[in-house]
């Protein structure tokens, strides 16, 4: 891949892992000390080295390691880091105009987003779109829009959901700490049920669909119920992958009563689960989708896509804001998605998918520390176990994941427990970065199980 700079393009940058130092060595570890004086304790980070420059799938640090990247960013290089379509899009929009608010005078990127959008999200039906800045802003506001539509109050979610750090959206999402613990209080008439978790709680789709229902209809009654929000796959809450047929099952009852049904796509969207939108994998057509992380390459864009009546039953000036849409991030979103077409990013997560998870399946086989493998796509995880049970091994998933970060592969834990290690490399990592990164993640996971 060809890297461009300020002055200009420069060879291509060799896509292979080096490490010249410890990690994090001491250059990182002297920009962490100058943020300890400034930066707020509340923010943190997974791995403290200090990145100068990327490109494909990896992370060149300020000591001049180069690490391969297993998180793109929390699934958000899904094209990978630097693509030449995103930069070349960000460069000429930045040259022509910055800013100018869409809600003030607009401009044709913003509607050529819209026009993908319409295009690429699930369904036939004529759509509507609005663009924000982050996933917990088009969470939030599709919870606006499905209130307004329907006249109803009460937002459903579910167990080991996750939506954002908003007010509301921190009401949406299940898990205490660190995201809500001493932030409250919270925002009104959300209530939470049981989700599908298979692995622990052993349940058929229609049975999980079924107990979730039930809980909806005794305890708040379907038609007091603007909207039912929920992941096609859990991100934050472990990457749980719902038993087939629960999605249709929640998505029939919504249609039969009413309900907006939400699908949170931020995590999943833009390719990742080896289709455009995971919601397609069951072929369920969502009332609003909701979309961030993926769609522009690394800047910040967000938004809601969704049936046309619902979106224009928002009166003018009730949804938008100073930098939604904002031109450059358009930009990109644009050059992400032509890059995304043209190659075929979809069949790439499925590339990655059939490489990575037989290696994780004879990985669970042969150590007994993991209960469970799944995922879609370039979305997969590992739940760590104590052997020969189903309780969570946090300790263990926290070594595994800085054994990797030590060899200069960077990956992600996750889940309600603490015991998942995620893996979202960019769609379009090599094959042989793949591999590579993979034996590292073996070689932590082989050697942490026998201590």
């Amino acid at each position: 891949m060809t890297v461009t700079t300020a002055a200009g393009p420069q060879a291509p940058a060799p896509q292979q892992r080096r490490l010249r130092t410890e990690i994090p060595g001491p250059a990182s570890r002297a920009l962490q000390e100058r943020r300890a004086n400034v930066v707020a304790a509340g923010v943190s980070s997974v791995l403290p080295v200090y990145i100068t420059s990327a490109s494909g799938g990896l992370l060149t640090d300020a000591d001049g390691n180069v690490l391969i990247d297993f998180g793109s960013g929390i699934a958000v290089t899904n094209v990978g880091h630097s693509a030449p379509a995103v930069v070349d899009r960000i460069r000429k929009q930045a040259c022509w105009f910055t800013h100018t608010c869409f809600m003030v005078t607009p401009y044709e990127g913003y509607i050529e987003v819209c026009e993908a959008l319409a295009e690429l999200t699930p369904g036939d039906h004529e759509k509507r779109s609005v663009l924000f800045n982050s996933g917990a802003e088009a969470v939030e506001n599709a919870v606006k829009i499905a209130r307004v539509a329907t006249g109803r109050q009460a937002v459903v979610v579910f167990d080991h959901a996750y939506h954002g750090r908003t007010n509301l959206t921190m009401a949406l999402t299940a898990k205490s700490i660190p995201y809500k613990h001493g932030f409250g209080p919270f925002a009104p008439e959300v209530y939470r049920v049981p989700g599908s978790y298979p692995y622990r709680d052993g349940l058929s789709g229609p049975e999980a669909a079924r107990q979730a229902i039930d809980r909806i209809e005794k305890q708040i009654g379907g038609d007091q119920v603007a909207a039912v929000i929920l992941e096609p796959v859990q991100g934050e809450g472990g990457f749980i992958e719902p038993a087939p047929g629960f999605l249709p099952a929640l998505f029939l009852w919504c249609k039969e009563s009413g309900v907006v049904f939400v699908a949170d796509e931020v995590q999943t969207g833009f390719c990742r689960t080896g289709d455009w939108f995971a919601s397609s994998h069951e072929d369920v057509v969502p009332d609003l989708i909701a979309t961030a992380k993926g769609i522009a390459g690394g800047l910040p864009l967000a938004a809601v896509t969704g049936r046309a009546e619902l979106l224009d039953a928002v009166p003018p000036g009730g949804l938008g804001g100073t930098y939604g849409g904002n031109p450059i991030a358009c930009a990109a979103a644009l050059g992400s998605i032509e890059t995304m077409r043209k190659e075929d990013l979809a069949a790439s997560a499925k590339r990655v998918e059939n490489a990575v998870l037989p290696r994780l399946r004879a990985l669970a086989e042969a150590t007994g520390v993991i209960g469970d493998v799944r995922g879609r796509g370039a979305m997969l995880a590992a739940e760590f176990v104590k052997p020969g049970t189903n309780e969570p091994d946090p300790g263990l998933t926290k070594r595994v994941a800085q054994a990797c970060h030590a060899a200069g592969v960077v990956v992600l834990t996750c889940g309600t427990y603490g015991n998942v290690v995620r893996l979202l490399p960019p769609l379009a990592l090599s094959n042989d970065l793949l591999d590579e990164g993979m034996a590292v993640l073996e070689h932590a996971i082989r050697t942490e199980a026998l201590k």
